[in-house]
């Protein structure tokens, strides 16, 4: 086998390795619930600090004016259930989301 043929097969072996790691951990991430939360309160915690430093907050997603919609009409548990409907998470990840929406529809 020659330098180069080697060098491919070496190459080409660590992107597979790479491919399955990362196929493997993103499948472990959807089942896990716990990431879910562990996500969510890194993502509160560092808009938390980009408050403190003076960055502005966040747009709102796409796709979340029916969210936007019931949070205006004070249908909380509605604006919960549809962004659960739009996104997948979690209840406890969903209110979250929609009590930090409702603090940025406020003028």
């Amino acid at each position: 086998m020659s330098e180069t043929a080697a060098v491919f097969a070496v190459v080409a072996l660590v992107v597979s390795v790479v491919a399955i790691s990362m196929a493997l951990a993103s499948m472990g991430a959807r089942s896990d619930p716990r990431s879910d939360i562990r996500l969510a309160r890194l993502e509160k915690r560092i808009e938390e600090i980009a408050a403190h430093v003076g960055l502005p907050p966040a747009p709102v997603p796409a796709g979340m004016e029916d969210v936007l919609a019931l949070i205006r009409a004070g249908q909380k548990i509605p604006a919960i259930k549809r962004y659960r409907e739009l996104t997948g998470v979690g209840l406890r990840e969903a209110k979250g989301a929609v009590e930090d929406l409702e603090l940025q529809a406020r003028p």
